[in-house]
């Protein structure tokens, strides 16, 4: 299973998500928005709204699980090689190492040439927040939370999975992940039927996130922040984030870079006031997603080799 993984993470990081190649996820998105229409159609109450929510997660994830070991097996009693060739890219399909970078670098090319309406929309398609406005140290600073943000969910987690149960419990990470994406929102529409996915998704990168914390410490002494800045901050500022995860990663990131991240954003001209991670102690600067993206790439072979010799202890 090793193996496995580690030639998926390779196949990511040469190729990333083909656009030729169907994604998981794009499927596993149209399987939640036609649960959740059909779940508005019967729960109008916020009991059973509750109770669809709670359904559509066990369909949705579980389903995930099943089929995709369905594949996987149906590959193997084809021919061993053919079962191998479908689990790597199966896993391959639930990292996002290569993704995050090239959109992180679709930010930054017009940022370095000093077009910053094209930087602008770049970083509109990975964020939810107004980004019309944003001067460079913002939209800089939007890239940074979305690299840190992002380990977790799209490297170190299913990496986490993986070694765990293999390609189809990351797999049916990723469905969590992806029903906390659209309906896991603390708003009128979605407080109650994205309940239980946003309460899955916590428990679910519980563990990764903490671990990835430990990986962030092993990496701090050859950062900018160093170790005591790194861990003073996550100490510190990690619990101020609104999720119980996200934090990590974020204020780790925050410390290592010794910059300033979260503070005040705007959604459809609404104003969202983020708890601050860091100290201002540098001025955010194109530079930084750089080195944020670096700091990713370590983070993710750390992960990579920690999965490894846990699973030669562990046999």
């Amino acid at each position: 299973m090793e193996w496995i993984i580690v030639t998926a993470l390779i196949l990511d990081l040469l190729i990333g998500d083909p656009r030729w190649l169907p994604h998981p996820v794009v499927m596993i998105g149209r399987v939640i928005s036609g649960c959740e229409a059909l779940m508005r159609r019967f729960a109008i109450s916020p009991g059973l709204l509750k109770l669809g929510g709670s359904l559509m997660v066990l369909v949705v994830v579980t389903g995930t699980y099943l089929i995709t070991w369905g594949i996987m097996a149906l590959a193997y009693r084809v021919h061993a090689y053919l079962g191998i060739a479908v689990s790597v890219v199966i896993m391959s399909q639930t990292l996002a190492v290569n993704s995050l970078y090239r959109h992180a670098e679709e930010v930054l090319r017009p940022l370095k040439a000093g077009d910053l309406p094209a930087a602008r929309q770049a970083l509109a398609m990975i964020v939810g927040r107004d980004t019309a406005e944003l001067d460079e140290s913002q939209l800089v600073r939007g890239v940074v939370e979305t690299v840190s943000e992002n380990t977790v969910d799209g490297i170190t987690a299913p990496l986490f999975y993986g070694f765990l149960g293999g390609p189809a419990l990351a797999m049916a990470y990723k469905a969590v992940n992806t029903l906390d994406s659209m309906v896991g929102y603390k708003n009128e529409r979605y407080q109650h039927l994205g309940w239980a996915g946003a309460r899955l998704d916590d428990a679910a990168n519980y563990i990764p996130a903490r671990l990835t914390g430990l990986l962030y410490l092993l990496l701090a002494p050859f950062t900018v922040g160093g170790f005591g800045g790194v861990a003073k901050t996550m100490w510190r500022d990690a619990p101020r984030h609104p999720s119980p995860n996200s934090g990590i990663p974020e204020s780790a990131v925050a410390g290592a870079l010794g910059v300033q991240l979260g503070g005040l954003n705007y959604y459809n001209g609404v104003a969202s006031h983020r708890a601050v991670m860091g100290e201002p102690i540098n001025q955010l600067h194109t530079g930084h997603i750089r080195q944020s993206l670096n700091i990713m790439l370590i983070v993710s072979c750390e992960a990579l080799i920690l999965g490894i010799l846990i699973s030669w202890w562990w046999r």
